[in-house]
């Protein structure tokens, strides 16, 4: 049973700090928990299986980075290797005016992320499953985010040409990443590596943010 109590004080504490949130925001999250703990129990779709750390690692970890994200209407973001939909879920979630697509290769992954569009009535997200490296957009992105999905210059590698002129590519990490940050290709310019605060979590978290040189 997901922990909507643990939810609903970790996202008072983000709200606190200056998030906002939509109306509804808060029980689509927990239905999208709630989907990923049922889907997990067969599919695997996260290491994570306690509802509590679900709620943490999941959820508000995705919607701590909120800060760092350009605030606009119709911001179009790519979650590269979504697996279980972090970021891009919650982010689809409680920004309904941005475009949010979900790539990942994983077919079974793939098939979740379509059920939790349907089910939450995410008209916000596309779902791509394939390869970041094969996907071609119509349009590009303003913002190619990861999660846990490579070391800083493989996702630079794939996020590059995902990326419109003047976007930022947004890795999400642990611990600071002092040796990824010295293999990022030239052609890309760091613009910072930021402490993230996430509620109701003990451990490291880091934003870095890249964009052509």
């Amino acid at each position: 049973m997901i922990a909507v109590a643990d939810l609903d004080e970790g996202l008072a504490r983000l709200t606190a700090s200056g998030i906002a949130l939509p109306d509804g925001a808060t029980h689509q999250l927990a239905a999208y928990l709630a989907l990923l703990a049922k889907w997990n129990r067969t599919f695997n779709l996260t290491a994570i299986r306690e509802p509590e750390r679900m709620v943490t690692h999941h959820v508000l970890d995705s919607l701590a980075i909120l800060p760092h994200l350009p605030d606009r209407r119709g911001l179009r973001i790519a979650d590269v290797g979504s697996g279980g939909g972090v970021p891009g879920v919650p982010l689809a979630i409680v920004r309904p005016d941005w475009f949010v697509t979900l790539i990942d290769s994983n077919h079974k992954k793939g098939a979740f992320l379509r059920q939790v569009a349907a089910e939450l009535g995410l008209h916000n997200a596309e779902i791509v499953t394939k390869r970041a490296e094969e996907h071609l957009p119509s349009v590009p992105f303003d913002v190619v985010v990861s999660r846990a999905f490579s070391d800083l210059a493989t996702f630079v590698t794939v996020g590059l040409p995902l990326l419109a002129p003047g976007g930022r590519l947004v890795a999400m990490k642990g611990v600071f990443p002092y040796e990824e940050l010295t293999e990022v290709a030239a052609d890309v310019r760091v613009q910072g590596t930021y402490p993230v605060t996430v509620p109701g979590l003990d451990a490291e978290r880091h934003v870095v943010i890249m964009e052509r040189s």
